[in-house]
């Protein structure tokens, strides 16, 4: 009987996100006035007024969803965590629920993450697309076979759902081929660029130099990472595997099949959304899954 935290990321975010812990919690409200402060610009104001087009901007939408997520663990009471987890951006809210960030570290680190990313982005126009109901194996066989482009696996985010990452003209031709082979959707994604594959690659020398002059400490718990889904604790693999989680996938399905098969029993996703309550329950049945987002009445 175990209780994971796990921490949303990218595609999560609303306008108003977080704006009642500001309201009715103060250090909540001292955490995102110091986020602005090391941010540089208020992100708490675009967070809680702005609009959902402000909020999709790479550069803010990253930092936006680990602060409201982060601030939100920090608000429950008696959080105890058996191990954690976050989907791609969610991991660095993971490591500073597991302590092996300090919040302001974690911070700087996705906001270099995210205009690393956005540059990438604008060098090599590109996109995602998710694809419903094919096997996996058939998605990875589809994406192997198109030559010339660049098309790989991204986000393995539940059985029959994975989402593609590449060059715009790849991502078209697997869509086709994704279709003509059974699968029930191919749909593009409105992102601005292939996450989680070799086209992040131009964002990887920042985010490296940035990773290793921070400070990583032993977690209280293990972090389930994307890119090798399984536990680990030991601070140099977590900060080799946060590097390659940028162009690696991530492995979600199989990040949530390991907890539960070492115990987890229980997962409370923590932050704006519900969209990792309802994969889990796809990929475990009998898991017991709840959220909190910073607006619900603590028991």
């Amino acid at each position: 009987m175990k209780h994971a935290y796990v921490f949303p990321g990218q595609g999560s975010q609303f306008p108003g996100m977080g704006k009642h812990l500001y309201d009715t919690n103060e250090t909540a409200k001292a955490l995102f006035e110091k986020a602005n402060e090391i941010l540089g610009f208020r992100i708490s104001d675009i967070m809680f007024n702005g609009t959902e087009e402000d909020l999709k901007q790479t550069k803010v939408t990253q930092p936006a969803v680990f602060l409201h997520s982060v601030i939100a663990y920090l608000a429950l009471p008696n959080a105890k965590p058996d191990m954690v987890a976050g989907h791609s951006l969610g991991e660095f809210s993971a490591l500073v629920a597991n302590k092996t960030l300090q919040f302001e570290d974690a911070l700087k680190l996705v906001a270099i993450r995210a205009n690393a990313m956005q540059k990438a982005c604008e060098q090599n126009p590109s996109t995602m697309a998710a694809i419903l109901g094919l096997a996996d194996e058939k998605v990875e066989e589809i994406c192997a076979g198109i030559t010339g482009e660049i098309v790989v696996a991204a986000n393995y985010n539940c059985p029959g759902q994975l989402v593609i990452s590449g060059s715009n003209a790849g991502i078209d031709i697997a869509c086709e081929q994704m279709k003509a082979a059974g699968a029930k959707r191919a749909l593009k994604l409105p992102v601005g660029g292939a996450f989680h594959s070799p086209l992040m690659e131009p964002a990887k020398a920042e985010l490296q130099a940035a990773i290793e002059s921070t400070t990583f400490s032993t977690p209280i718990c293990p972090v389930y990472q994307n890119v090798v889904a399984k536990a680990v604790t030991e601070p140099t693999e977590i900060r080799a595997n946060l590097i390659a989680q940028l162009t690696g996938a991530v492995r979600w399905t199989q990040s949530v099949q390991a907890m539960v098969a070492d115990g987890a029993t229980h997962f409370t996703e923590v932050g704006p959304g519900k969209v990792l309550q309802g994969l889990v329950n796809k990929i475990e049945k009998t898991a017991v899954t709840d959220g909190f987002s910073g607006t619900e009445t603590l028991a």
